[in-house]
């Protein structure tokens, strides 16, 4: 992430982001239209001792605001939403820049466009999934 420019969308608790800071990254404008999330990642980003712009905006659909990596999280869980992103991550993929998507297995992850650079087997529990394990990939959008 050393100096690129990060978009962390549907950032939640703003852990990617953070994490893009402390691997240097130039900036990171962390996105979600949860006013929760938001105070979360500013509270995130103040103990963790970085600084990241934080935005409620809807921003799906709007052009490249210099964004050099898009890092999305778990954000295929619902049809109408899916498609809205998946076109718009296409466009700024096909205007230079990169986007990764990581995915726990959602049934509306695009089924093409995608190139899986790695899974994980994560350890959850029963109180907030139906299995001990979840399996997750890492996409990269083509």
């Amino acid at each position: 992430m050393r100096g690129k420019r990060v978009l962390d969308f549907g950032s939640g608790s703003g852990m990617i982001g953070i994490a893009a800071m402390k691997a240097n990254a130039a900036s990171v404008l962390a996105a979600d239209i949860d006013i929760f999330a938001a105070a979360s990642i500013r509270l995130n980003a103040e103990v963790n001792g970085v600084s990241l712009n934080v935005t409620t905006d809807d921003i799906v659909g709007s052009p490249n605001l210099g964004w050099d990596v898009i890092l999305i999280g778990d954000m295929c869980y619902e049809r109408p939403l899916a498609e809205r992103i998946e076109k718009w991550v296409h466009s700024l993929v096909d205007g230079g820049a990169t986007a990764l998507i990581g995915d726990p297995g959602r049934t509306y992850l695009p089924k093409s466009g995608l190139e899986k650079l790695i899974s994980y087997a994560v350890k959850t529990t029963r109180e907030l999934e139906d299995t001990d394990v979840r399996n997750t990939s890492v996409w990269r959008v083509v």
